[in-house]
């Protein structure tokens, strides 16, 4: 009987010791991946850029604070401002990592050297060295590109379908931007294709872009192109003011531009962006390397018009350009 008895306590204690490992296996099979988004947290276009993030990965059965645990990083600025958010992120020691924006990048690059690192909203991945090639990235960074730079051509006809009187335009950027000099070198041919003449509008500061497009708006005719960058996108409810006050008919290169305020938009789908980064690191987390996963170019774009900014300034927007939009705000 005392055999039996030891038996059965010893199964009772087997029993009361099962949650205790599952628990531990559990807790031993969250996989962490960390988060670095160039912008505020109050940005409601970056909060819906994550939550379908997150929304792909959960389709793929990875579940926030279940079996992942994903550490969030925001920050908007330059590169300088981003390393200390970075050098912090890493320390959190995740196993893979979505970052977006070149300064970002940038800012990762240097400091999670073994990290893999699925990127989006870069532009120019080769030629500022965060990959070897699209075909094969090479070492620990792959993703998704955002900005094509023969596109700043594109975004400069639809302008002028628009806006067909413009015959001068400005670039507003920021000189701080890895892809700076590229937006100019892109702008130019158009430029001169189309017979508009070119301004650069370099702004590191609301002061610069107040002056720079006050200056450019004292000759008729103008419109400007904004591309993406830190500076006009902080600003951009300042561009959206002075655009109005001059009545400068303005392109912007992602739909919330428009939606917010300005007059017309034509970029990529962040939320086809935002699903594929999340199949990548899906892919990374089950084995495969960064180095085999070759960067993707955007395949589907956005094309929005707000009506009601249009009429603000005095602008009948052709019946051909809506009929082709995505989307039209009244």
């Amino acid at each position: 009987m005392r055999r039996r008895a030891f038996i059965a306590a010893l199964g009772g204690a087997a029993a009361a010791l099962q949650p205790v490992r599952i628990a531990a296996q559990n807790r031993q099979s969250v996989r962490k991946i960390g988060l670095m988004i160039a912008a505020a947290r109050t940005s409601s276009q970056a909060q819906l850029n994550v939550a379908r993030f997150q929304a792909e990965l959960a389709k793929r059965n990875w579940i926030n604070g279940q079996n992942i645990q994903i550490d969030e990083r925001w920050v908007a600025g330059d590169t300088p401002a981003m390393r200390p958010v970075a050098i912090d992120l890493v320390a959190t020691r995740p196993e893979v990592i979505l970052v977006s924006g070149p300064g970002a990048l940038t800012a990762l690059k240097s400091t999670a050297t073994t990290i893999p690192i699925v990127f989006v909203s870069v532009s120019d991945p080769v030629g500022q060295g965060f990959v070897d090639s699209f075909a094969r990235p090479g070492g620990t960074i792959t993703g998704f590109t955002s900005f094509d730079f023969a596109r700043i051509g594109k975004l400069m006809e639809v302008l002028r379908e628009v806006a067909p009187q413009i015959n001068q335009i400005a670039l507003v950027y920021s000189p701080n931007n890895p892809n700076a000099q590229e937006y100019i070198k892109s702008v130019e041919v158009p430029a001169r294709v189309l017979g508009v003449k070119l301004h650069t509008i370099a702004a590191q500061s609301p002061a610069d872009i107040e002056q720079g497009i006050g200056n450019f708006a004292a000759a008729p005719n103008g419109g400007l192109i904004v591309p993406p960058n830190y500076i006009t996108s902080a600003h951009r409810d300042l561009i959206f003011g002075l655009a109005s006050r001059y009545r400068l008919p303005t392109i912007y290169p992602e739909r919330d531009y428009a939606t917010g305020g300005g007059l017309i938009a034509y970029g990529p789908d962040r939320d086809d962006l935002y699903r594929g980064a999340a199949g990548y690191i899906d892919r990374i987390l089950k084995g495969e390397k960064p180095a085999e996963l070759p960067v993707q170019t955007p395949t589907k774009f956005e094309l929005v018009v707000n009506l009601k900014t249009a009429r603000a300034i005095g602008l009948t927007v052709p019946p051909t350009l809506l009929a082709r939009a995505d989307e039209v705000i009244e």
